[in-house]
């Protein structure tokens, strides 16, 4: 009688083991470099959610404790396999991306949302064939919302008050601008930038909005200028390690695939325009002066533009891409978006 109920005991237990879901078969490393309550990685973690759903847990993904590199080192990182998902700042990599560049330019978009949606559809229309990303697998690009200058002491109200001025910058064709505007720059990533303003290694930065917040500027930051659609904006890229996606199935690879592209971008690109208005909010909270450039400053800007035009025109067209073309085009869908999105 006991081997018997030893049997069926076995036999039951087996059974229950049958009917049980199947464990997720791969449980892929999330890595982002900023906390998770910012707004990249609040959209990666929505990402890695729809997936193991759509997928019906057999692709899951654990967010890391700590980014594996830092941001600079983000591409490399995951191009060998560090972890399997991750974004960065095309521009923390000088001369290393350049087409990117395309969503970079002064008055675009007035929201990220906007911003990223009509970027990722020109990175698909006429960036990825050129594969400057090649090594990675893109799952999406996207653009922060209207750049503006965050200063700590000096306002801005002329464009000759720039001259001289130290002002953190990320990289992309920002960098050029602030060349032409005889602006001093510091190039740091954005992590860096609490300690570069508040001990007055930089007078300011040029930045979106949205670091007041996640980078706790609210106490210092004094001024913020900004003008109509941004003085400029900033190109990133969700990546994946090519290796990580091949190995899955061509079902869940399709998985991946469906909760990307301008489905990740525009996710991003909600999250960060909030994020934006809450910076505008915490500094009027903390009595930042609010400076919005005239067309005398706007002017000044617009002079820069046909310098640095002309010479991304070439850089595109030595990759193979019709550079004014591009640019068109994003400027027209940015209008289109804008209908559609406030």
């Amino acid at each position: 009688m006991r081997t018997l109920r030893i049997l069926i005991a076995a036999l039951a237990a087996a059974g229950i083991a049958a009917a049980a879901p199947a464990a997720a078969q791969t449980t892929m490393t999330l890595s982002s470099w900023l906390p998770p309550g910012h707004a990249v990685s609040k959209a990666l973690i929505d990402w890695a959610k729809d997936v193991e759903t759509a997928s019906n847990g057999r692709v899951k993904f654990n967010l890391l404790a700590k980014a594996v590199t830092s941001p600079p080192g983000t591409f490399d990182a995951i191009r060998d396999g560090l972890a399997d998902v991750s974004w960065t700042v095309d521009g923390y990599t000088p001369g290393r991306f350049l087409l990117t560049r395309v969503a970079e330019f002064p008055f675009l978009g007035e929201n990220a949302e906007i911003n990223s949606i009509a970027y990722q559809r020109i990175h698909e229309r006429y960036l990825a064939k050129a594969e400057e990303h090649k090594g990675v697998k893109v799952l999406a690009v996207f653009a922060h919302g209207p750049g503006s200058i965050l200063t700590t002491r000096k306002a801005i109200r002329t464009i000759a008050d720039l001259k001289g001025m130290k002002l953190r910058i990320g990289g992309g064709i920002i960098t050029d601008l602030a060349n032409e505007l005889d602006i001093t720059i510091v190039l740091r990533p954005a992590t860096e930038m609490y300690e570069m303003l508040s001990s007055g290694i930089a007078d300011g930065a040029l930045s979106s909005t949205e670091a007041v917040t996640a980078f706790k500027l609210e106490k210092v930051i004094k001024n913020y200028i900004r003008v109509p659609g941004g003085i400029y904006s900033t190109s990133f890229a969700i990546f994946m390690n090519p290796a990580a996606y091949n190995k899955l199935s061509a079902q869940d690879r399709a998985v991946i695939d469906a909760n990307s592209g301008e489905k990740l971008s525009q996710a991003v690109g909600k999250y960060w325009t909030q994020s934006d208005a809450n910076g505008i909010a915490a500094m009027k909270a903390n009595g930042a002066e609010f400076i919005v450039g005239d067309q005398a400053f706007v002017d000044g800007i617009q002079s820069k533009l046909k310098k640095l035009e002309d010479a991304w025109y070439a850089e595109a067209k030595a990759k193979g891409v019709d550079g004014a073309q591009a640019l068109r085009e994003l400027r027209a869908e940015v209008k289109k978006v804008s209908a559609t999105i406030k």
